[in-house]
């Protein structure tokens, strides 16, 4: 996998003029803000050699790396399975703005597609996963066999982690307004890295990066967030065979609950003085 981690997507931040207040003063100066736009992502299946198109979900996103985020949603979703499911996807181009904010992901013939099961999936924030997702058992229903893997993480590899990632966000260091996800070897190799107004978003394409390379399961990795560890980001990361998530701020009880219930490492609160392991403890070194 090569991936560049270096430079900042496209349309992914805008300028804006700023009033400065600072020790008494006013200063005007040009600022970049992180872009935040929607995103429907519609799925088309093959029903009795029609190709209908059902939009499944709406997110509000940075814009950039839009394939990777609608392949990881749909495999966190349990839409696809793997690689092969997936015949295409491209933007719509039915008008001009929707060539930038609408995706369309074509399956294989064979993968079935129940448009009422997604009904609940109609709309994403920023800040929070698909609305309505509450429960264990909705997961349990997609999510694949436990996380394979004989890989364990050291203490000292982990501590050092967050500071990897922040000195790898492009985007954040030019306006300080995203997440990140990075997936990590167990040398503390940072190998993806991907950034989004949203936690899930930027998970998804990490996900989705990988799902389009060939590279999943992804045993024997580990995925660092920003922020909280939710209970959605947990299910992404049990969806794609990832053996391992740490997050810099706190995990959810529901979280921690679906993480030790489904093999998970769950790690929280990781910086360079401390750390809390959850779950799966065995994996830390």
């Amino acid at each position: 996998m090569s991936v560049n981690v270096a430079e900042a997507p496209a349309g992914a931040t805008r300028p804006s003029t700023v009033q400065v207040y600072r020790a008494g003063e006013v200063e005007r100066r040009p600022d970049l803000l992180a872009v935040e736009e929607p995103l429907e992502i519609r799925v088309v299946p093959e029903v009795a050699g029609a190709r209908p198109r059902h939009s499944m979900a709406v997110t509000m996103r940075t814009p950039g790396h839009d394939f990777e985020l609608a392949a990881g949603f749909l495999l966190s979703e349990g839409v696809i399975i793997g690689r092969d499911d997936l015949w295409h996807v491209a933007y719509c181009q039915e008008t001009p703005e929707s060539q930038r904010n609408i995706v369309e992901a074509v399956l294989a013939p064979s993968v079935p597609f129940d448009p009422e099961r997604f009904s609940r999936n109609v709309y994403t924030t920023s800040s929070c996963g698909v609305c309505g997702k509450t429960s264990i058992e909705l997961v349990d229903a997609v999510c694949p066999l436990r996380p394979a893997g004989t890989a364990r993480f050291a203490r000292e590899v982990l501590s050092r982690l967050p500071s990897v990632l922040r000195a790898a966000q492009p985007v954040f260091a030019r306006t300080g307004g995203l997440h990140a996800a990075g997936l990590f070897d167990p040398d503390g190799r940072l190998l993806l890295l991907r950034e989004d107004v949203g936690r899930h978003n930027a998970v998804d394409k990490v996900i989705g990066a990988m799902l389009l390379d060939g590279a999943l399961p992804a045993s024997d990795r580990l995925l660092l967030v920003s922020g909280r560890a939710s209970f959605e980001l947990v299910q992404k990361a049990l969806m794609a065979g990832i053996p391992a998530l740490a997050a810099v701020g706190a995990p959810s009880s529901l979280a921690v609950e679906l993480a030790g219930d489904l093999g998970l490492t769950l790690v929280g609160f990781l910086s360079e003085r401390r750390f809390n392991v959850y779950t799966g403890a065995e994996r830390i070194a």
